[in-house]
């Protein structure tokens, strides 16, 4: 079945803070959502239950072992036949938004005096979240290449700890820079971890965004003794354009780390609302045609994107994302000084999130969400260079 990803929703009259925050103008390419319309299934699916007239309470509204079973059983199959990852329906928490776990995972394992290590640029939430839990944030920078592209120096990330490192928060597909991390990647920094006594939190809401060529594994899939030590957080809000209805998870198969994890959320943490069960089931049950689709526009707007910036934009560079629909760019070249998103705010009428944003290493780029209609990144990519042509 042909879905048309050329077509643009009508979002400006919506409650949508991507197209809401900025004037009528202004082309939004920053907040990562994309402009398409959800999967059909999901919107029947909702419909329907719209329909009913009735919105109590959802089944599972306590945090509780075994809550929303029949979501986890589902959950647990597509982890074992697109990972080989076997998971139990009762290693996987309920929660409302990947951005709560990331401060859930500082408060369960990092409080009171404990501290946590990131690797910017990175998702500013991420950033926040041991502030949130009133912890310590601790940062290594990961090393850009010539050509643009991304490592993690193993020498720089075994420094980076200290004594009182006691969380990891990995970014794997990474945001803002588009990294899939290679199996060995991943093992070295485990192993790492594991020798530190650390916990990791792997935030893998973008697992199923990956272009041709590329495998996403899960890091606590390797071995059971990192499962032991690791949260991971995963959400269908990515993957099926689901995020304002914040249904997310937490997959820890170690009890003592599972319940400390649910402890955290105690008093603070809301159920997920009905809506987003009803959203998350029928995209994991029927949404896979639709994805397999979008899997392909998108790279067809990744591959325009690497191209234009290549050839229209001088001043401008950036490595081509393995995963995600988010591009970063680096204008440095471009003598736009510290703040190019704001140059193109004001010149070109686009906005993007300024790269300073997400920490050491993001002065000087902005982050592009090019999942959208690809009418609508030319238009965005043209006015941009209008505006530096005429800088």
């Amino acid at each position: 079945m042909p879905f048309n990803f050329d077509e643009l929703p009508a979002r400006q009259d919506t409650d949508s803070f991507k197209w809401r925050t900025y004037p009528p103008d202004v082309l939004p390419m920053w907040v990562a959502d994309m402009d398409f319309v959800s999967p059909p299934p999901v919107v029947d699916a909702l419909r329907k239950y719209v329909e009913r007239g009735v919105f109590g309470y959802p089944r599972a509204i306590h945090h509780e072992p075994g809550e929303g079973r029949e979501a986890a059983e589902l959950i647990a199959a597509r982890l074992a036949e697109r990972y080989h990852w076997q998971v139990s329906s009762e290693e996987i928490v309920f929660f409302p938004g990947v951005v709560t776990g990331f401060t859930l995972a500082c408060h369960a394992v990092a409080a009171p005096q404990g501290g946590v290590l990131v690797q910017t640029p990175l998702y500013p939430p991420i950033l926040q979240a041991p502030l949130n839990a009133g912890v310590e944030r601790q940062e290594m920078q990961l090393t850009c290449g010539e050509d643009g592209a991304y490592e993690m120096d193993v020498s720089q990330f075994r420094e980076a700890f200290a004594e009182n490192t006691r969380l990891f928060i990995l970014c794997n597909p990474h945001n803002p820079v588009g990294r899939v991390f290679r199996k060995d990647e991943l093992e070295r920094m485990a192993e790492i971890c594991l020798q530190r006594g650390v916990v990791i939190c792997s935030d893998e809401v973008h697992c199923d965004l990956l272009y041709r060529g590329q495998t996403h594994i899960p890091i606590a899939s390797l071995s059971p003794e990192i499962a032991r030590r690791t949260i991971t957080l995963m959400a269908p809000s990515k993957t099926f354009n689901l995020a304002g209805l914040q249904f997310s998870f937490a997959i820890i198969q170690d009890e003592g780390l599972r319940n400390r994890f649910r402890q955290a959320t105690g008093g603070l943490v809301p159920w997920i609302n009905a809506a987003g069960w009803v959203a998350a089931e029928a995209a994991y049950r029927h949404g896979q045609p639709w994805l397999d689709e979008l899997l392909v526009y998108l790279e067809s707007n990744r591959d325009l994107l690497v191209d234009f910036v290549a050839r229209e934009l001088p001043g401008i560079s950036l490595a081509s994302p393995q995963g995600t629909y988010l591009a970063w760019l680096d204008c440095r070249g471009a003598g736009l000084g510290d703040k190019p998103a704001q140059f193109f705010l004001e010149k070109a009428r686009v906005a993007f999130n300024e790269g300073a944003t997400f920490g050491r290493g993001g002065e000087g780029f902005i982050r592009l969400n090019f999942g959208c209609p690809r009418a609508m990144l030319v238009e965005a990519l043209q006015r941009m260079k209008a505006a530096l042509a005429a800088n």
